[in-house]
């Protein structure tokens, strides 16, 4: 695709399949699967598709993540103990800095933007 086209988050794009680090995981065996369909010649820039199946997990952000939940139920719990719901249809940004849980509660999916700052 030429330098400005416009990138739909749908088709075709390579799969990568994964999970979470085995010291990272608390509850279940969450798969996950990722449909990168972008990302900028910096490398700081990505977006795309993302699945997983149910499972909780620690997590760490070094990024900014714009997350749209297209299917499923989630929970992201700060390390302070607040706690987040979303479920498919939210919108919400997970800000570099983020340390916590990600807990799905239903198999779920999202269109992701994230931003690695340099």
């Amino acid at each position: 695709m030429s330098s400005g086209s416009i990138i739909p988050l749908s088709g075709e794009a390579p799969l990568e399949e994964s999970g979470p680090a085995a010291d990272r995981v608390l509850a279940g065996d969450p798969r996950q699967r990722a449909w990168n369909f972008f990302s900028d010649a910096s490398g700081q820039f990505h977006a795309g598709r993302w699945s997983s199946t149910p499972g909780r997990w620690r997590v760490r952000y070094t990024e900014n993540e714009l997350c749209v939940l297209t299917a499923g139920r989630v929970v992201l719990r700060c390390a302070s103990g607040e706690r987040c719901e979303f479920i498919a249809g939210d919108a919400f940004i997970v800000p570099a800095g983020f340390e916590g849980t990600w807990e799905v509660l239903e198999e779920c999916s999202k269109i992701y933007a994230i931003f690695q700052p340099a």
